[in-house]
């Protein structure tokens, strides 16, 4: 799964789904996309991240507590 980083308009490769989708990880491993070679993974924090077209990522990937708030 690609997702885009907010601050450099880059293309971040996810390694690990299950670690995008866990609220109570604030961080992902993931590489950026770029070049032709392959990037060396690195750890991204969720809140630097957003879909391709500029969505924001789901609140119930990010925020361990949504379902007791509004």
């Amino acid at each position: 799964m690609y997702l885009k980083h907010k601050s450099s308009g880059s293309m971040v490769e996810v390694l690990d789904v299950a670690t995008l989708c866990d609220p109570c990880l604030e961080t992902l491993q993931g590489r950026y996309h770029a070049g032709e070679e392959l990037q060396d993974p690195m750890d991204f924090s969720k809140q630097e991240l957003c879909f391709p077209s500029g969505e924001a990522l789901p609140r119930c990937w990010i925020d361990r507590h949504y379902k007791s708030s509004n």
